[in-house]
Order: structure tokens, then sequence, then C-alpha cells
């Protein structure tokens, strides 16, 4: 009796808490076709040594139909390798069993969110620490830029580093700071606080940091898997990862790095850098993980349609393609596939991904705001503004336009965002609102987007400082333009102050469509939209426009909308093309002038005898 009042007292093992979590993960988090596919799939893709069965590398890999070219194999394993260690991450590396994976697919596919409610906020860090590598040479470096950062705040009020590595921005992460997915998954148990307190080495990142060469594989890894889905082969994506769409996806990776490190001065990226930039400018980056790890709950060679035959097994059947309509209608000058992914990272992808039609492109309907105009106004759903050009050179000697619009500009105070040999900008802006004239106030909500995709990809959310969030006005209005973050312009104003107006944070669109400003004053602290996490310094972009697209966010009914709207503008403009006003009879041709304000009240309209 003595012996089993023991056996009773006794805290359960790690082997067996991974188990016991295990079985939960699995049995609520999974549906039970998606439980017995996912054994299906473990037990024909296992190797076995002895009696340990277990995943490797080139298998996971060619599973999930990793792209060879990417070089992103490693990358991935090293993640799950960690992850599969939950919830004791200071064992990790592990060997990939299946309750390894059952806590691999749960985490990267956030099922965990069923059962574990405080898991969510966790997530983040649990996959920084699943990408990064403890050095001490890297951890030096880390502690060198944090000085080199405070010093170089105390001495310029220009910062031309990251913000997230100066001071005030180092997330308290200490010994103690279990993470919380961890803690909810041991709490789901009941399990003893020893266990919540043991992980010490796995809860710090003090002196980890993600290698970037490893973080541009997987951003290209992400871009792909961005749009797929659940049952959709990643090799219906191999067309991507070859020729000019290959150059487009690493160019965009690029983009993308450059947004948490510059990779000219840093090896690595922090904790700090990797948290804050994720929440703000990428906040569904790793969602293309949900689907690409939901493989392992579709048995491909079974077809659950059937009854099991008198064997009693499941029919084998050959999966058929289903043709699905392509990511974007049409390419444009702008927007590719590697772009539309890149949205998708801050953009929901059911709002982008089949959803998007071109409405104008400036080098097809002519760079002109009555072209712009004609094409978008009657859009009834929210549209994404697209603009890239070419910087302008800083000489003093303009003529021609571009003197024209350098003269109608404030003289520059900050420098530019980005190295001179990238000289090309990619800026845009998510409106949810119809566009329409703004004759007094300007339109848009909180809703609103500005952001920008290259150089560096950067996002500036709305604010509710002041709702100066989308202009677009015609002469006689001073300066007219497309305007985004500005003071409203006025009608008219003294010709000593035709200056434009340019806002904190702000998008200026000439009328023209031939030249734009962008302009980021941190030290403002923002107005309509906010400042930029990641660069915490002012800067100003001039560039010359070389193509300006409209894309409108919808599907049939909206384009039906906008048909119909069109019609209905052509019917309206014929009818009174038609009116005849010579038929001889003065008195009814001036009621009808009348009618329509053009006679009358002061207004003689002429003779018309």
């Amino acid at each position: 009796m003595g012996q089993s009042l023991s056996d009773e007292a006794r805290p359960p093992s790690k082997e067996e808490i991974t188990a016991d979590l295990a079985e939960r993960f699995a049995r609520k988090c999974f549906e039970p076709l998606e439980l017995y596919s996912f054994k299906h799939n473990f037990k024909s893709l296992a190797d076995h040594e002895q009696d340990v069965r277990y995943l490797k590398e080139d298998t996971i890999a060619r599973f999930l139909e990793l792209p060879d070219i990417l070089a992103v194999s490693p990358v991935i394993f090293h993640m799950i390798s960690y992850i599969g260690a939950f919830p004791f991450l200071q064992d990790a590396p592990v060997i990939l069993g299946f309750e390894q994976m059952i806590m691999v697919v749960t985490i990267m596919t956030e099922r965990y969110a069923k059962i574990l409610a405080r898991g969510n906020s966790s997530r983040i860090k649990l996959l920084f620490k699943s990408l990064a590598v403890y050095d001490r040479k890297l951890s030096e470096i880390e502690k060198q830029q944090h000085s080199t950062s405070i010093s170089g705040q105390s001495s310029s009020n220009h910062v031309p580093g990251f913000a997230v590595d100066e001071a005030g921005d180092e997330l308290e992460d200490d010994v103690e700071d279990d993470d919380e997915l961890v803690l909810a998954a041991l709490d789901s148990l009941d399990m003893d606080d020893a266990f919540k307190t043991g992980d010490s080495h796995a809860a710090t990142t003090r002196g980890a940091m993600i290698p970037a060469d490893n973080f541009r594989k997987l951003i290209m890894l992400l871009l792909l898997v961005s749009p797929l889905d659940a049952q959709e082969s990643l090799s219906s994506y191999a067309h991507r990862v070859t020729g000019t769409d290959l150059e487009d996806l690493r160019a965009t990776a690029e983009n993308i790095l450059s947004a948490f490190i510059d990779v000219e001065k840093s090896p690595g990226i922090t904790h700090p850098q990797f948290h804050n930039i994720l929440l703000s400018s990428f906040p569904f980056l790793f969602d293309g993980f949900n689907p690409l790890f939901e493989h392992f709950l579709f048995a491909k060679d079974l077809d659950f349609s059937k009854r099991k035959d008198g064997q009693g097994g499941l029919s084998k059947t050959t999966s058929q393609t289903v043709i699905q309509p392509p990511l974007l209608q049409e390419k444009g000058q702008i927007l590719n596939l590697s772009i539309l992914s890149q949205l998708s990272f801050f953009i929901r992808g059911n709002e982008l991904f089949q959803r998007l039609r071109l409405l104008y492109s400036g080098s097809e309907a002519g760079f002109s705001m009555g072209s712009f105009e004609t094409k978008v106004f009657n859009w009834r759903a929210p549209t994404i503004l697209l603009v890239s050009g070419t910087r302008l050179p800083d000489s003093s000697n303009k003529g021609g336009s571009e003197g024209t619009f350098t003269d109608s500009l404030p003289p520059k105070r900050f420098p530019n965002g980005s190295p001179p040999d990238r000289d090309r900008l990619v800026f845009g802006a998510l409106v949810k609102q119809s566009w329409r004239h703004t004759h007094k106030d300007c339109f848009g909500g909180e809703d609103t987007l500005l952001f920008q995709l290259a150089p560096t990809h950067d996002v500036f959310p709305a604010s509710a400082v002041n709702r100066d969030y989308v202009a677009f006005t015609k002469s006689p209005t001073a300066n007219p333009g497309i305007n985004f973050g500005c003071p409203h312009p006025k009608a008219s104003q003294p010709r000593h102050q035709s200056l434009r107006r340019l806002g904190p944070v702000s998008l200026v669109v000439d009328s023209s469509f031939e030249f734009g400003v962008f302009t980021h004053d941190y030290t403002s602290r923002g107005g309509a939209f906010g400042t930029s996490v990641s660069r915490r310094y002012n800067f100003q972009e001039r560039f010359q426009i070389d193509e300006l697209e409209v894309w409108g966010c919808g599907g049939d009914e909206e384009a039906r909308i906008q048909r119909e709207r069109w019609e209905w503008e052509a019917r309206e403009a014929e009818a009174r093309r038609r009116v005849n006003l010579g038929s001889g009879d003065i008195a009814a041709d001036r009621a009808l002038l009348e009618m329509a304000g053009l006679v009358g009240a002061n207004r003689s309209g002429g003779s018309m005898a």
C-alpha cells in the first residue's frame, strides 16, 4: 500500500507530460479524419531505427515540396526540430517522432489556439527562438550596436540606423521570463510549477540572433507559400522559382529583409527587431505556414468518400488536379506575384489573391487625373494605389517640369531614405472608401494604410491626430494632385503662399502624374499617418514617376456595379448631347435653361434669337 501511495505522489516525467500534451493536442485540435491522415502520412514517411520512428530533413522537404533552389530546407528543419521539443524547449533540437510532429503541426498551423487561450501572444517569440542561433560573437556585436546607437543618439538627432536598436527598445526578457505558450500548455495539464521555472535557457533570447542569410531564404519561401491552400501542391508554383519570377522573388525578399536590418552593418536579427517590426509591418508574415503544414493533415492517396472495402482498408485514389483561377488576373508594371505576396504580409490574403482587378494604369490609360477619375471613381470597394519612380538628383539647377515641381515644394531639409544605389522607389496606399473629389475636406478613415514596398518595406498606419487621409483635387485648387496625409489645399491662396503643404508622414503625386514626394518627419511624431517603427529618423524621397496603378479589391459583383455606373453615365452624357435647343420654341427652350440654372437669377444666358 505504501508503494501505491508513493507511485501516486511521484511527479510525471517529461516523457509522460509530452505524451499527454500530444494526445490532448491531437484529440482537441484535429478533426478525426485529419488525425487519421496525419497517422497515415507519418507511418508512410517515417524512417526506422530500432524501435524509433522519425522523420528526416530530406523526407520533410520532399513531402512539403520545398524548392531546392531556395536552399531553405535546413532552415525549416532547424525550426521544427526546436518546436518539436515543446513544451520542454531546453531539450531542443529533438528527433522528430510522432509526438514531436504533433507539436510541430499544432503550433505551425496555430491549432493550439483551440485549447491554449494564452498562447497567441507568445508564438512570435517561439518562432524567433526556433530560427535563432546563440553565438557569443553575435552577442558581442549586438552589444556594440546597442552602445553605438546610444552614443549616436546623444550626438545627433538623425539616427541612420534602425530604431529597434535604440535604448529603451529592449523587451523584458530575463531568465524568469518563460513563454506564455509553454505556461499555457503546462497549465492545461495542471503540471507542477517545477516544470515552469526550469527552462531558463529556452526562455531567454539574449545573445540570440537570426542569421540574415537564413531569414532571407525563409522570406522567399513565405512569399511563395502565402497564397497556398491546405490541399494545394506547392509544386504548382514551380514557375515562380525560375527566370524573371525568381529574380522578382529575390528582389522582394531583399526589400523585406532591409526592414529588419541593414545587412551591411549587422549579421543577424535580434529579438526586439523581430518582435517590433513583425507586429507593425508584417502581422501576417507567417500565415503561409498554416496551409503548408496542414498538408500533414491530408492524405493525398486516400479517398475518404468511399466506404471501407471487404479487406477493411480505405480505397486508394489518384488525386485530380483542380484548376485554380490565377492569383492575379493580369500583371501590371508594378504589381507582380511577388509584390502581391508582399502585400499579403500586412493586408489579409483573402482580400488580395484572385480578388484584384487593374482599374487604372498610367502607361495604358494616360497619366492624367481625368483618366484616373474615369477608371477609378465608380469602383465601390477598397482600392490599392501603387506608384513607382526613380529618385530625383539633389542638383540645384533644374528646369522644365521638374523645376516647376521642385519650386512648388518647401526647401528639402531631410536626407534620402535609402542609399544612392537603391534609387527605385515604390509607395502605395490602401483606401477602403470610394474615391471622390475633395473640395473642402479629405476622405478616408482610420483603416487607410500608407506604405512603402521598395527599396525598404515599411507601413504607416492611419492615426487619429487628424483626418487628412486622402485628397483628390483639381484646378483651380492650388497645387492640384493626389495627396495622402497632407492638409487639404485651399481653393485659392496668395501667390507667396503657393508652396505645397506637406504632412509629417505624407505622399504627394502632382496633377500631371509626373513627380511625387514622400515625407517622413519623425520628430513631429506623425500626423494623419503614424511614423515608422523601424526607421526613427527624418527622410524625404523626391522622385520622377515611372508608373501609377490602381487595383480594385473585389470580385464579379463589384465589377458589375462599376460597369452599370459607366453605362448610366454614358446614357446621361448622350441625353445631354441630344438636347435640342434649336426647335424654334424660344419660351420652351428658355424654361429648360432656367431649370438647369443657366439663365435667370441675374444670368441672361445670351440671346436665343
